[in-house]
């Protein structure tokens, strides 16, 4: 979070120096955290604070022809990725490939056209969107998997609770 704080503080000193008076183009990397990111909840949080912080500078940095957008890579492999996991490397980015609809990872190769297509004038009329650009893994399952547990509390008694009860393998999960 400290480091999204930092950049907001730089944002609004370019925005104060020179976007105020004469416009321009912002565009943050996010990350595909669109059903929570197990495991790594801290860039989570500091990503989606940075979602809504492009969807709300978009308002109000509208009236000064400054646009806001974001990009959100699905799982990018690259040598830096690799060296910065080290040995859990490999074993990470390989168990992200089954839950991409492409069945693979991207590259950085990928994503950076997006970056230069939401700077470019092409994209004049769009502020405020986040652009995912990741296969199609926003819309596919989590790869984080929740054991077998009876921990949450019995469904509530009524008229319902008699099809959930046919529906559901009490041996596995309380109602």
């Amino acid at each position: 979070m400290e480091r999204s704080y930092a950049a907001e503080k730089v944002r609004h000193k370019a925005y104060n120096a020179w976007m105020k008076d004469h416009g321009g183009v912002i565009v943050n990397i996010i990350a595909d955290m669109w059903k929570g990111f197990p495991g790594m909840a801290h860039t989570g949080a500091a990503r989606a604070a940075v979602d809504n912080l492009t969807k709300s500078l978009a308002i109000e940095w509208a009236h000064s022809g400054v646009r806001i957008n974001s990009v959100a890579p699905g799982t990018i492999i690259s040598k830096t990725a690799m060296e910065n996991y080290k040995e859990y490397g490999p074993t990470l980015f390989k168990m992200s490939v089954p839950f991409s609809p492409a069945k693979r990872l991207g590259v950085p190769e990928e994503i950076s056209p997006a970056v230069c297509f939401l700077l470019s004038p092409a994209a004049n009329y769009i502020t405020g969107a986040t652009l995912k650009v990741d296969a199609g893994q926003s819309l596919y399952h989590s790869i984080w998997e929740i054991p077998e547990h009876d921990a949450w509390p019995e469904a509530p008694e009524g008229e319902n609770t008699d099809v959930l009860r046919e529906i559901m393998d009490k041996t596995k999960s309380k109602l």
